[in-house]
């Protein structure tokens, strides 16, 4: 049986490591208990950081926060929200979709680098990620990046622990700089458009001085499943613009003369925009209480649209796009069949999928992240051989450690 270890500090942190180390037995890192990208880690025992919560430092007019890892997003958000920040890249929550409880954690955010539809031109978590402090797999306590943003030469530790998945060390505090709260918010709805011309309208967006901060593409098979049903009829190209009421409306006004060259043109309020682009966000389309396989691809903005038309042709799947395009989240109606998905990216260009949800058995026979080179994977297994020499963690490069 298990045994969770739930230290209360990152002494007691370091002092479950080295007794792991000294007894061979490999950890599994557990955040709040919301994901998991495979049915690995029975009989391992867990390195819980549900005890390590709190904010330590907030600095509302440097715009940065320090914060124990086990500490809930909730308390986070709440805590910003009283002086208009935000974190700027939007993490997901993936409860919905994989049908999962638990608590997302701030420590989890970073360590799965959970990004969300802001992430085209805000960065992901790791770009807001300015310092950690982690124990790593020989039980030494670390610390690495500060408050300010600096220059940085060598290898970068701060980034190199966010979107690490536990496999490299166990997060014990981060700081992270915010962005304000935009004023206002509204999306500028295309109807009617398929994939390609949906694609073609984004690019011609991005390409405007109207700062779009969101950008996707709803096809048909989903756009029911979106803000109620409230969309116009047909497929729902949406573009989300934020800042200043004056500003965004003038904006507005120009993007929505553009964009009618495309199609019928229509707008959503403030409050119709957060509810949306929070669906966007959690992948509300595929919440359905299944396990069909889900898939999370990034490839090029333009390659998008041309990966899910040649699946289409080969398979039954469902899917809708984020960051102008290159993001896609694809549902297959049955097998997940890696290796055809895998094979379209690589004729396209490359890029990276991600098995995100299927039934226990399919996830363990699949490998679930993007395959490496041999010259990226015999770098990485050097670095993981220096943050965690006795393979403490090793078990979380192949199962993803449950955040």
């Amino acid at each position: 049986m298990s045994v969770i270890h739930d230290p209360l500090s990152e002494e007691a942190t370091s002092r479950i490591i080295r007794a792991a180390v000294a007894a061979s037995s490999p950890l599994e890192i557990r955040g709040g208990g919301t994901r998991t990208l495979s049915a690995g880690g029975a009989g391992r025992d867990i390195l819980s950081s549900a005890s390590l919560s709190g904010i330590v430092a907030y600095n509302p007019a440097e715009m940065t926060m320090t914060a124990k890892s086990g500490t809930p997003l909730d308390d986070i958000e709440a805590a910003l929200s009283e002086c208009r920040q935000m974190l700027s890249f939007e993490p997901l929550d993936v409860r919905a979709l994989l049908g999962t409880g638990g608590i997302p954690t701030i420590g989890g955010v970073f360590a799965t680098n959970a990004s969300g539809p802001r992430r085209f031109v805000a960065g992901a978590a790791r770009d807001s990620l300015l310092g950690v402090r982690f124990v790593n797999g020989s039980g030494e306590i670390v610390k690495a990046g500060g408050r300010v943003m600096k220059n940085v030469t060598g290898l970068d530790l701060t980034k190199l622990m966010a979107g690490s998945f536990g496999t490299l060390a166990f997060m014990t505090e981060v700081t992270f700089r915010l962005l304000p709260v935009p004023e206002t918010a509204l999306t500028v709805v295309i109807s009617d458009l398929n994939d390609a011309q949906a694609a073609a309208a984004m690019a011609t967006a991005m390409s405007m001085s109207v700062e779009v901060s969101g950008a996707a593409h709803l096809p048909e098979s989903v756009r029911g499943r979106f803000l109620g049903g409230r969309l116009p009829g047909g497929a729902a190209t949406v573009l989300r613009l934020e800042g200043l009421s004056a500003s965004v409306s003038v904006r507005a006004e120009k993007l929505t003369a553009a964009m009618a060259s495309f199609g019928p043109v229509g707008t959503l309020d403030p409050a119709d925009t957060a509810q949306l682009w929070r669906e966007i966000r959690d992948v509300h389309a595929f919440a359905d209480g299944t396990a069909r396989p889900v898939w999370r691809i990034s490839v090029a903005p333009t390659a998008g649209h041309q990966l899910v038309a040649a699946l289409r042709l080969e398979t039954g799947v469902d899917a809708f796009y984020d960051w102008q395009g290159g993001l896609v989240w694809l549902r297959m109606e049955s097998d997940p069949d890696a290796e055809l998905v895998r094979r379209y990216i690589k004729a396209l260009g490359g890029g990276h999928a991600t098995l995100l949800r299927a039934s226990a058995g399919v996830m363990a026979a699949t490998q679930v992240t993007q395959p490496q080179g041999e010259a990226i994977e015999a770098l990485n297994a050097r670095i993981r051989e220096k943050f965690d020499p006795a393979g403490i963690f090793a078990g979380n490069v192949a199962t993803g450690a449950r955040y």
